[in-house]
């Protein structure tokens, strides 16, 4: 079941995504897996915003 509220803006989701991989998760996959989300659903918004995933930093870039 895919129920997290993410933000709907993608700069304001940007700035969620990479507060919880720093402070929480140590991938991307674990934070999808943690807030039972499709990656799609992060990936996607940021990617229309000129941000992708680095995995070394991992974080959004």
């Amino acid at each position: 079941m895919l129920n997290h509220k993410l933000p709907a803006d993608p700069v304001i989701l940007l700035s969620y995504v990479n507060t919880k991989l720093r402070d929480e998760y140590a991938s991307l996959s674990e934070l999808c897996e943690g807030l039972d989300v499709e990656p799609s659903r992060i990936t996607e918004p940021l990617a229309a915003i000129g941000y992708v995933y680095d995995p070394e930093g991992n974080r959004f870039r």
